[in-house]
């Protein structure tokens, strides 16, 4: 095996993650918006609309739109699209979970207190299950990676023509 003395591994290119967290960054948004339009503003937290199965109250809708918001910012680099997966992953497993309890299907739900501000039914709750999926998909996918060699380093447009710069010898200045 051959081993580059200085060389350093660089992430490289558009991302997995990034493509992921673009593309549900864009769902999110539209789905938000669309929402939004057929729903309008008034009973922020009542029953709302259906939209393909779907609750959409303007909360609900609100919250689309911000994580659509978060989603398309944070695609902007490798690591931030990562984040924005974990963000999904805790958040809308978080929500899984609470409509499990508010649907009775976990029996003991210690925020009955809350109530459904968010009008989630049962369609609702394996979306959430499914974007949690997504979101620890893009915070693991692989990233791709490339060597930056340490001659890769130096500028493309070298002069030639000068000669190289030697240290004097001696170490104490004067030229022999």
């Amino acid at each position: 095996m051959v081993r580059a003395h200085g060389a350093r591994v660089r992430v490289e290119g558009l991302q997995p993650a990034q493509v992921l967290a673009v593309l549900l960054g864009v769902l999110f948004l539209a789905y938000g918006i669309v929402g939004l339009v057929k729903s309008g503003f008034g009973d922020f937290t009542g029953q709302g609309v259906t939209l393909w199965r779907f609750s959409a109250n303007p909360l609900n809708n609100v919250v689309h739109v911000v994580t659509g918001v978060i989603g398309l910012l944070l695609a902007l680099g490798s690591g931030r699209a990562r984040t924005f997966g974990w963000l999904l992953f805790i958040g809308y497993g978080a929500l899984f979970v609470w409509g499990l309890m508010l649907a009775g299907t976990i029996t003991v739900n210690p925020v009955s207190g809350l109530g459904n501000p968010l009008n989630l039914a049962d369609a609702d709750n394996w979306l959430h299950l499914g974007i949690a999926v997504l979101g620890l998909l893009t915070a693991v996918l692989p990233a791709r990676h490339g060597v930056l060699l340490p001659e890769d380093d130096e500028p493309a447009d070298v002069d030639t023509a000068a000669p190289p710069h030697r240290p004097e010898h001696g170490g104490h200045g004067l030229a022999h």
